[in-house]
């Protein structure tokens, strides 16, 4: 009889513990999470998976103490448990590297969704940081999965990060051309740009001597999201206003002569 009470009461005490332990681990969880919502700096996934962690952490303890309760040596189920994880982690060792990166990534965030970036040997929109991989989609519409150890790993360049980037061209005159026109052509054609910005200042400068030319560099700001069009057709219309100034554009030839 004393052997079964004894028996009931470690129950209802592993029952009190399993409860209290489900009630503190639903807490913690909760609260984990809840600080992601209240902080828009940090990323709701990375607080998710601590949530998580957090959750089975408490009930893997709780679950200690209820089979040191019933007379369970614990000592060799932890070293058994710690040798499991050992063998996990070895096995898994690139996906926990991963799992780190991504952490990380989610922590520090180098970049958001809907950015457009260079890292770990792809660029992309960015459309998905998950623990493991980051999903970019190519300009031209394809779905590239990036480990999450590749990116951390190496230089990420994120080129939507400031509101406003630099445009640089370069355009090349003949030896014999008029560069003082040549270089009124080109600020002309700047200044009917309205994508432009006035605010920071316009460089034209004549850079370099080539082989065949001589070669202005302009430099102009405009908006990230305006920065491929102004490229594409600044360098059209400089093209066209230098046909229409009568500048040669000169580019490589080659004469054969037969002996």
């Amino acid at each position: 009889m004393e052997w079964w009470l004894e028996l009931i009461f470690d129950v209802l005490v592993a029952g009190v513990i399993a409860i209290v332990a489900f009630i503190v681990a639903g807490f913690v969880n909760r609260q984990i999470r809840n600080l992601g919502k209240r902080h828009e700096r940090f990323d709701e996934t990375l607080f998710n998976f601590l949530g998580t962690v957090a959750r089975y952490v408490v009930l893997t303890f709780a679950l200690i103490f209820i089979l040191a309760r019933f007379g369970i040596q614990t000592a060799s189920l932890i070293a058994v448990i710690g040798a499991a994880g050992l063998a996990i982690g070895l096995a898994l060792q690139g996906t926990l590297s991963n799992l780190a990166s991504g952490l990380m990534l989610l922590a520090f965030r180098p970049f958001k969704i809907g950015d457009y970036i260079e890292a770990g040997g792809q660029s992309g929109t960015v459309t998905e940081i998950a623990l493991f991989t980051c999903e970019l989609t190519t300009p031209d519409n394809i779905q590239v999965f990036v480990p999450n150890g590749d990116i951390w790993s190496g230089a990420i360049r994120n080129y939507s990060f400031h509101d406003n980037r630099r445009v640089d061209l370069v355009f090349g005159v003949g030896y014999g051309a008029n560069l003082k026109l040549a270089e009124e052509v080109i600020r002309a054609t700047l200044a009917q740009e309205e994508r432009i910005h006035d605010d920071q200042p316009i460089f034209v400068k004549v850079t370099s001597l080539g082989d065949s030319s001589v070669d202005f560099t302009v430099r102009v700001w405009a908006s990230s999201a305006d920065f491929w069009n102004v490229k594409f057709d600044l360098m059209q219309a400089v093209k066209e206003a230098m046909d229409a100034a009568n500048i040669d554009i000169p580019f490589p030839t080659r004469t054969i002569i037969n002996a």
